[in-house]
């Protein structure tokens, strides 16, 4: 079936939307979840029970979705599985944009009953060309329109995030947690068994919509394997893209057959499939969410020899270590940079063989040790180790002023690693973290995920400029 992008593209940002079948037993999840919504918010029940506590959030509510007078652009189906075919129908004599169902118990039983279930569904929807998103999922999260997937999920702010998950659980924390890091949703679709709409079919919608700039996945499998990697190739191409793969192992993949009704794939045939297509792969979602940040804020990676500076002790030891380990390189310094370095820099409580072991004496002088880095011809990248626990705010601003100068005129990509490890030091490395990343510059919690990150990153530019040579 070809997809509509029109009607999908209502459904994303819907004017007009009902929820079909929210009950007070489930505390009217759906209802609450949208309570957000900017545009026009309806119900069907036909329960006097649940129909008392509808009215009582102030949703209009219909006996049947064929009564309401706009057109719908978006409906959400929470009945039992028995009613779904006849929502259904009503959702194709209404002309409902698309619809996604939360009504689970098909295909992902693996029993005669709900694979029959499935399949008359998806004949069905086939027929009159309409879009079902599921069933069994979480639907659409639009936080610039009120949209979502849960009633745990923010709204008002906006990003340049595309998610495309098939699960539900996985789609919300997502959201959650990349939020958190300073990055923001765009849109995002659970789409669970994926019955009509596959996974190629959200990743071509958001390869053209202008306000995704970078994608992410959580997929357990996909139905059409050469359908799905000739999209993923024409995709990867315009946008990155970046998959967290379920089912890695013989146990995973017996968990996906009941989750989704998915056929797992054996991960190295996987991993090499989407490595030649342009894509990324990830093994969680902390590296996807990272990923993405690198993606989304570095400029092109060209080299894998890292600079570091900030730490101290112990500390630059096992930077080096995790940079290497990543499949960095930690070299030395050019001779220039150690003879300039030579005369100001203190060697009592640190050092600058690179790491640069700052301490407490030379932190004054970043300035300085940042612009030798820049020039410095035995590096392609700059780390930064951010001070949240002993910078003052006037400090921590600075370093933010002087990564930016340098990120506005310097080739080399500049990442800052903002560590806590307390509640409060929590709050400033999140405030930090936004200050950076409004500049230009991404930052990470630890400085495993930096290195992988950036690893990530010299990967997906590496492949590119060969594939295009």
């Amino acid at each position: 079936m070809k997809v509509d992008f029109t009607r999908l593209d209502r459904a994303f940002n819907p004017r007009y939307m009902v929820v079909v079948g929210d009950s007070k037993r489930s505390n009217f999840e759906w209802l609450r979840a949208n309570s957000s919504f900017k545009g026009k918010l309806y119900s069907v029940q036909v329960s006097p029970e649940s129909i008392e506590g509808i009215k009582a959030m102030g949703v209009p509510n219909y006996l049947s979705l064929l009564d309401i007078p706009e057109p719908i652009d978006l409906a959400v189906v929470a009945v039992p599985r028995s009613a779904a075919l006849k929502i259904l129908d009503d959702c194709i004599q209404k002309e409902v944009a698309a619809a996604y169902f939360f009504t689970s118990g098909f295909a992902e039983t693996e029993t005669e009953e709900g694979i029959k279930l499935e399949q008359a569904l998806k004949e069905k929807a086939e027929a009159a060309n309409f879009l079902i998103i599921g069933p069994n999922c979480m639907g659409l999260f639009n936080p610039k329109v009120g949209i979502r997937q849960g009633a745990t999920q923010y709204t008002g702010a906006t990003g340049p995030l595309g998610f495309i998950s098939q699960s539900g659980t996985h789609a919300v924390e997502f959201s959650l947690v990349a939020h958190l890091q300073g990055l923001d949703i765009s849109k995002s679709v659970s789409f669970g068994n994926g019955t009509v709409l596959d996974s190629p079919d959200y990743l071509e919608y958001f390869a053209q919509d202008p306000e995704i700039k970078v994608i992410g996945m959580y997929l357990e499998g996909v139905k059409n394997g050469q359908r799905f990697m000739k999209v993923l190739k024409e995709v990867s191409a315009r946008k990155p893209v970046v998959i967290w793969k379920g089912g890695r192992t013989e146990e995973g993949g017996r968990a996906i057959a009941s989750h989704t009704g998915s056929l797992a794939v054996p991960q190295a045939v996987w991993d090499s499939a989407v490595r030649q297509c342009g894509a990324v792969n990830v093994p969680s979602m902390e590296e996807l969410v990272d990923t993405l940040k690198a993606l989304l804020y570095l400029p092109p990676v060209r080299g894998d020899r890292v600079a570091i500076t900030g730490g101290s002790g112990g500390q630059s030891v096992a930077i080096a270590d995790v940079f290497v380990e990543a499949g960095l390189k930690v070299p030395r310094l050019s001779k220039a940079s150690y003879d300039e370095l030579a005369t100001f820099f203190s060697l009592i409580g640190g050092g600058y063989p690179n790491p640069i072991d700052t301490g407490n004496q030379n932190r004054a002088e970043m300035k300085r040790i940042l612009e030798i880095l820049e020039r410095d011809t035995n590096s392609d990248n700059i780390v930064l180790l951010a001070m949240t626990r002993f910078g003052t705010p006037e400090q921590m601003q600075s370093e933010v002023d002087l990564m930016a100068e340098i990120g506005a005129r310097s080739p080399k990509t500049l990442t800052v690693i903002v560590p806590y490890s307390t509640p409060n030091e929590m709050r400033r490395a999140r405030e930090l973290t936004q200050r950076f990343q409004a500049r230009g510059i991404p930052s990470f919690p630890s400085i495993e995920r930096g290195a992988r990150a950036l690893k990530n990153a010299l990967d997906y530019y590496s492949f590119k400029s060969s594939d295009s040579a």
